[in-house]
């Protein structure tokens, strides 16, 4: 078995594995000739003034960023000013510096193969960890006395009295093991609503498969249930062909299986009442409109990256993108390898957060979005006026997730 998770927090550079390949590929800059014009001291610029004239006029931003753009990577003419043995020893160092890449990919896929070796010994402690989880088997002495932490409290615990629970039935297994680690996930939490947790009860594993070529799928297991028909609900996650600089797998897109949803029990839709009144008649009828919601099983329908007609949503989009892999990620190097220790809440104690986030922004957004979204939805049927009621009816989670849309 794997060590246990210490008291003791060590830091650990992070190398560009597939596990943490950066969703973008960063551009060289040079800084061989620096800027000769004086710098400008912040107080002399009114940001205030400077936000207002930028809000209304997004042609302006637009344009600005698309300037900023093509200037990337250009050459400042520095190399080209050089004489001419100097700029040859410079092509001297470019060649050098390709074959040490040829190395860095070779090293990227040596980690990788490295990586699928030692997975391949972890197989089993999974396995034999969903069958504990699930009450297919009991963990033997052995690995019940390695895993206590205090022994003094467990002997403690064994001299005490017996109390009524012991006539109460015991569940096989550990009940809602893995809803209860994913909702110690801060991220993942954040996306598991009220209505979530019911179908989350049954899911029984997550496990992790690599592919072929370099990327990776999750699996989520589930037993039998009232929500869907699926037995397992897959989560792929595809690298692009050439490696980025460095060596490093860059991803590319994320695919996840379609949910066969049985009647009415689609946890990613709600339904809202809308009243709509003749205008003739003056008569009023209550229709149902499906629309979307928040919820964890939209993560099984990932984002797809903007189209180049795409430019105002292109930076929405990117971040979701963004959110979208890290969370992928999160499961695959945490959640998987660790789930007892989110299950008991020892992971948190390593985990960094943002205190700093400002989440009154995020609450101002949101109520905006809401609103947009309610002028939307309204429609007319011909001479009838519309009035438009949210359908709570258990329908709607009591808890949204913002910063974790998937639809």
């Amino acid at each position: 078995m794997s060590e246990p998770i210490r008291n003791k927090k060590v830091e650990f550079p992070t190398a560009p594995t597939p596990q943490n390949t950066p969703a973008n590929n960063a551009p060289i800059s040079s800084h061989a000739q620096q800027p000769g014009v004086s710098s400008i001291k912040e107080e002399d610029l009114d940001r205030a003034a400077a936000a207002s004239i930028f809000a209304q006029n997004p042609q302006l931003v637009s344009m600005i960023q698309g300037k900023l753009g093509s200037l990337v990577g250009r050459s400042s003419g520095y190399i080209e000013s050089l004489p001419a043995p100097v700029r040859r020893r410079v092509a001297g160092l470019k060649g050098i510096q390709k074959e040490h890449s040829k190395l860095e990919t070779e090293f990227q896929q040596k980690v990788l193969e490295l990586e699928k070796e030692y997975f391949a010994k972890f197989e089993p402690l999974y396995g034999k960890r969903a069958t504990i989880i699930n009450g297919k088997a009991e963990p033997t002495e052995d690995e019940v006395k390695a895993g206590k932490q205090e022994e003094e409290e467990e002997e403690k615990a064994e001299e005490e009295p017996k109390t009524e629970e012991a006539d109460k039935p015991i569940a096989a297994g550990i009940p809602e093991f893995w809803l209860s680690a994913m909702k110690n996930h801060i991220s993942l939490s954040e996306m598991i609503t009220d209505r979530d947790e019911e179908a989350l009860k049954h899911l029984t594993d997550v496990r992790m498969e690599y592919l072929e070529k370099p990327g990776f799928r999750l699996v989520f297991e589930f037993s039998e249930n009232e929500f869907f028909t699926n037995k397992t609900i897959t989560k792929t996650y595809y690298y692009q062909e050439e490696s980025g600089y460095g060596g490093d797998f860059i991803y590319d897109h994320a695919e996840g299986s379609e949910i066969d949803w049985k009647e009415n029990k689609d946890l990613t839709v709600r339904y809202e009442s809308k009243k709509q009144r003749n205008k003739s008649t003056k008569q009023t009828r209550v229709v149902k409109v499906k629309v979307p919601t928040d919820s964890f099983f939209n993560f099984f329908s990932p984002p797809k990256a903007p189209s180049d007609d795409d430019d105002d949503v292109a930076s929405d989009i990117e971040e979701r993108l963004e959110l979208d892999y890290q969370l992928g990620e999160d499961v695959k190097e945490k959640l998987i390898p660790r789930a007892v220790d989110w299950f008991t809440g020892e992971a948190l104690q390593f985990e960094e957060y943002d205190e700093d986030l400002d989440m009154d922004e995020f609450d101002e957004d949101d109520e905006d979005d809401e609103d947009d979204d309610d002028d939307d939805d309204r429609r007319s049927d011909g001479d009838l006026d519309e009035e438009t009621d949210e359908d709570d009816d258990g329908s709607k989670p009591k808890k949204e997730a913002a910063e974790c849309k998937q639809s």
